[in-house]
Parts: C-alpha cells; sequence; structure tokens
C-alpha cells in the first residue's frame, strides 16, 4: 500500500514528517510527501518519493486557499485503490477529508498543534473564526487521528469528543560519542570562553525571546544564540542594538538540522520558554526540548503544564515562576552556577526515553489497523 501525506512548509526542514515518512517505509509502505514553494524551491534529497506544489501566493489566507485548492487536485490524480491518506495539520485537512470520501480511501490526521488556538490567531478573530469552523465541522469525523501531546489530546476529547492516540515529536536516539562528519559553520567569536544560552526554532512572538533578551542586561559572561529565521527576527535584532548587547546576543540564521545536531551541544542551556498565549501554546511540547535533551543539555523552561510537567519527571532542568527579565536573569545563572556535568545523568536517562524508536511503534499500530480494515 502507498502513503500520500502534505504538508504546507518546507518539507526539506520538516523533522517530524521525515521521521515519519521513514518510519512508514520501514513499515513496507510506498511514501510520497507533498509540499509547496513556499519561500523558494527547498533541494529535496529524500529516500522517499516528494513533489512539491507550485505556490503563487507566500502569504495571508490566499496561501492556504491557493495550497488546498491544488492539494485537492494533487491528491486526486495521485491516490488509487491502494492509498492511504496521512494528513498534517489542519490547514491542509480539508483536501485530503474530500478526497477520502470520494474515493473511498482510509485517512490518518497528524495534529502538530491547535491550529485554531494559534498565538497568531489572537488578534484576528474573523481568521481565527474560519479555521475554528472548519475545525468543528472536520475533526469530529475523523477515525484514526494522533497528536503532539496529552494535553493536546485531552483538548481534543473535550471539545470534539475525538480520541487521538499521542505520538510525541521526539528525535531520534542520538549517541554523544558517534563520530560525526565534518560540517563547517561559522560561529559568534567567544575569546573570553562565556557560557552558551541557545534558542533554536521559529523566531516568532510568545517564545520568550524578546524577555530573554531584556534579561541579558543583568547577565554577565554569558552569550545568547538564536538559531532560525521568523517574522520577529528584524525587530528583535533592533532590539539587541537599542540595548547595547551586540557583544552578547548573535542571530545564526536559518540552519540545516544536520548542521544544528553538530551546534546544539555546544551549548550551556537550552531555552524554551513560550508564553501563555493561546491553547496551542499551552499544552505544546516544542521539538527543541527533546533536542537538547538527546544532546546532553540542560533546560531553562516555561511553567506551561507540558513543559513543567517534562522537565520536572526528568530533572533536566529549571522551571521559571514568570517571564519577568530580572527573574529570567537569575533563574538562567543559577543553572549555569551549577553547570552542565550535574544534569548528565538524568539528561542521559531521558534521551533513552524520550526517542523515536520509542515513539514509532504507535505509527505502525495506527496504520497496522487500516491494513486489517483494508
Amino acid at each position: 500500500m502507498k502513503i500520500l501525506s502534505a504538508v504546507l512548509n518546507n518539507i526539506e526542514t520538516d523533522q517530524r514528517l521525515d521521521k515519519v515518512c521513514r518510519s512508514l517505509m520501514k513499515f513496507g509502505y510506498e511514501v510520497e510527501l507533498i509540499g509547496a514553494t513556499i519561500n523558494g524551491k527547498p533541494v529535496l534529497n529524500k529516500p522517499y518519493k516528494t513533489f512539491l506544489i507550485e505556490q503563487k501566493n507566500q502569504s495571508t489566507m490566499k496561501k492556504y486557499a491557493e495550497f488546498n485548492y491544488k492539494l485537492f487536485f494533487t491528491l486526486l490524480k495521485k491516490s488509487d485503490k491502494q492509498t492511504i491518506l496521512l494528513a498534517n495539520d489542519l490547514d491542509s485537512l480539508l483536501p485530503f477529508y474530500l478526497v477520502s470520501k470520494i474515493k473511498k480511501l482510509p485517512l490518518v490526521f497528524d495534529s502538530h498543534e491547535i491550529f485554531s488556538e494559534l498565538p497568531s490567531l489572537h488578534n484576528r478573530p474573523k481568521t481565527k473564526k474560519v479555521w475554528k469552523t472548519l475545525e468543528r465541522f472536520l475533526v469530529p469525523k475523523i477515525k484514526y487521528f494522533y497528536t503532539v501531546s496529552d494535553g493536546y489530546a485531552n483538548w481534543f476529547r473535550t471539545e470534539y469528543g475525538a480520541n487521538p492516540a499521542v505520538i510525541r515529536n521526539v528525535p531520534n536516539r542520538t549517541k554523544l560519542n558517534d563520530k560525526q562528519d565534518s560540517i563547517f559553520f561559522r560561529l559568534p567569536e567567544n575569546p573570553t570562553n562565556d557560557k552558551i544560552l541557545l534558542y533554536q526554532g521559529a523566531i516568532n512572538m510568545s517564545r520568550g525571546i524578546d524577555k530573554m533578551i531584556e534579561a541579558f542586561k543583568y547577565i554577565n559572561n554569558c552569550q545568547f544564540w538564536i538559531a532560525g529565521e521568523g517574522p520577529k527576527k528584524k525587530e528583535y535584532e533592533q532590539m539587541v542594538k537599542d540595548l547595547d548587547l551586540t557583544n552578547q546576543i548573535h542571530f545564526l540564521g536559518n540552519i540545516p538540522p544536520k548542521t544544528l545536531k553538530t551546534i546544539t551541544p555546544l551549548a550551556d542551556v537550552g531555552m524554551s520558554m513560550e508564553e501563555d498565549l493561546g491553547l496551542s501554546y499551552r499544552y505544546a511540547l516544542p521539538n527543541k526540548l527533546f533536542d537538547f535533551i538527546q544532546a546532553g543539555v540542560p533546560i531553562l523552561a516555561t511553567n506551561l503544564p507540558e513543559i513543567k510537567k517534562m522537565i520536572e519527571e526528568y530533572k533536566v532542568g529549571k522551571v521559571i515562576d514568570n517571564h519577568e527579565p530580572k527573574h529570567l536573569a537569575k533563574k538562567l545563572q543559577e543553572i549555569l552556577n551549577e553547570g552542565k556535568n550535574c544534569y548528565q545523568e538524568n539528561l542521559a536517562n531521558a534521551a533513552n526515553e524520550l526517542c523515536w524508536e520509542n515513539e514509532e511503534h504507535k505509527l505502525k499500530e495506527i496504520f497496522g489497523q487500516l491494513k486489517k480494515v483494508d
């Protein structure tokens, strides 16, 4: 049987989808992943089939409308009686649902977040209403459904009576002593051997990045590396200049996953300080948490429930009480003073448990049910 999946982002750098597709191939399925030419045409080098939809609109609701329209006809053309459809997130679910009904094909839904509760919709009530209406119409109709955290799963059960499985977005197990290929990347100068705080991910609102930038007014002997791109990058770069912190805070830009894996272990502390702006953040378990754990890096984390629960259960870092800059500086200094080494045993134990090798069997079970139905 073959699996058709799609997502409206850069399919070259989407690590969750890459893991899912590789696992499904390992389980014996023929896999094809459909993406779009958003912000350019990515160079694709995957072991599974890939296809890019040419996208004219790069922003606003027109982007979603165009992608969904083109995806509908692409799925119609590429699917046959031996196809399982795998939708990722609400922004591509409608065409998958329609094609599943037209061709009587099984449909699986992977919800990476609560799309109708994203912070970007916080001040856009009309747009939020569109996504909420679509979510309310589609989600209760999906039988085979999984998401990334217990908080998300509980919310979907309460809101729609759905019963999603939980497949956490954890990385493959990394052995820190494994020989790495030589990868060259120009890192910020560090002549006084300062400690390193690392943020990796989208530079977006409600990630606590701006609060931490302000906190660096009270922090010495530490650099803040920000790896990623996003809509808030220029604003935060200007903030760094205004606060005269250019020697301490460095924007590394967008780094390919393979390269980032060699940089993450260099950090003394990793940062995951999402703010409570919408349910999608409140119940999130970001990839970066698990990447830090696999890299042996302790975490300074937000007090949102899913993240706090994980940090405290595995004892792999410290949880903040609030996002006030002076408090952040105090908490960061505490973890720096303790030192990275005192967390290594807990991080190693967590890494052995929180890895994709321990999650992918849930994926096999879900798709195995569809084989039996077929």
